[in-house]
């Protein structure tokens, strides 16, 4: 028996997952989480093998949460489910210990192989993904400025690209107005950017201007 934690902050999506999950003989719900807290305490206290985790939750970012979870637990298998299907999300989220990508508009067909494939070992992860990660790989490879963003810092341009304040990222993220300040700060410098503008334009050439899901 495969038992799967889904964690999504929306009820109505985890409702709909554990209902495919639950219509497969040999799955089960062994628990469910809405936001970061949450996912941390299942990890603690359940004992399950793949967690179901969106990357746009609550508080803790879903990046962030995958590297708790693999610093505390080499088990479970983390299935990430994202409304973005960017290759940029999939793969720093392969780079952070997850060993799947499925977005939310394919998870109705293809849950049930993906969960299957990360539970016994695998790597569930399209073919454009698995090419870039080969690519960094090689020697003399060269990083575009984005990925030398901290979790955090990707997590601040996704939410300033989209358009959110400082003070509402600030909430999203359950950080000081002057905390997310200096996050933007930080990766305006990584990036060589100068302005909102320039910050806008390079996240359209570079696929990272995905509209949020609120």
């Amino acid at each position: 028996m495969i038992r799967i934690v889904i964690a999504d902050d929306h009820a109505i999506v985890r409702e709909g997952l554990k209902r495919i999950v639950s219509s497969i003989p040999d799955m089960e719900v062994a628990g469910e989480a809405g936001n970061g807290t949450e996912v941390m305490q299942r990890v603690r206290e359940l004992d399950f093998d793949v967690l179901v985790l969106d990357l746009s939750m609550p508080g803790r970012s879903g990046m962030e949460l995958i590297k708790l979870i693999r610093a505390e637990k080499p088990m479970p298998r983390v299935l990430v489910l994202s409304m973005h299907q960017e290759l940029q999300y999939a793969v720093r989220a392969i780079k952070n210990g997850a060993s799947g990508y499925l977005t939310k508009e394919s998870a109705p067909a293809q849950l049930e192989q993906a969960i299957r494939k990360v539970a016994s070992g695998g790597a569930f992860i399209s073919a454009e993904v698995a090419e870039q990660l080969a690519l960094g790989a090689m020697p003399g490879s060269q990083a575009v400025p984005h990925e030398s963003l901290s979790n955090r810092e990707f997590e601040v341009l996704q939410l300033l690209v989209a358009g959110i304040s400082l003070t509402d990222i600030g909430t999203r993220m359950n950080l000081s107005v002057k905390t997310v300040s200096t996050h933007k700060t930080n990766l305006m410098q990584k990036m060589g950017l100068n302005n909102q503008s320039e910050l806008i334009r390079y996240a359209i050439r570079h696929g990272l201007a995905e509209p949020l899901d609120n």
